[in-house]
């Protein structure tokens, strides 16, 4: 998957535009994506373990190796309160 993605910065996310429509149309799809982020949160939380976020912003499709620190229902929350929205996420790794 990652052959498409940019490696980006986590402190460059904040710099970004992210339009409201998902990047997923399946609803299996976005399940695994919400299972695969509550992993990463509790990786982050509880072994400080970086994972790789895949994503779109209004440009084009990124990726970060980041901790994930926190998750509501639209958002992921990274160090230093970046945050990337849950519908642009592709996936979690």
């Amino acid at each position: 998957m990652e052959t498409n993605f940019e490696l980006i910065e986590k402190e460059k996310i904040a710099e970004l535009s992210f339009p409201k429509v998902d990047v997923l149309n399946d609803v299996s799809e976005k399940n695994q994506r919400f299972n695969d982020l509550n992993r990463a949160l509790s990786l982050g939380n509880l072994e400080h373990s970086k994972i790789k976020i895949y994503f779109e912003d209004n440009n084009s499709k990124k990726v970060v190796e980041t901790t994930v620190w926190g998750l509501t229902d639209h958002r992921v929350i990274l160090k230093q309160g970046n945050v990337i929205p849950i519908n642009r996420i592709f996936k979690s790794a």
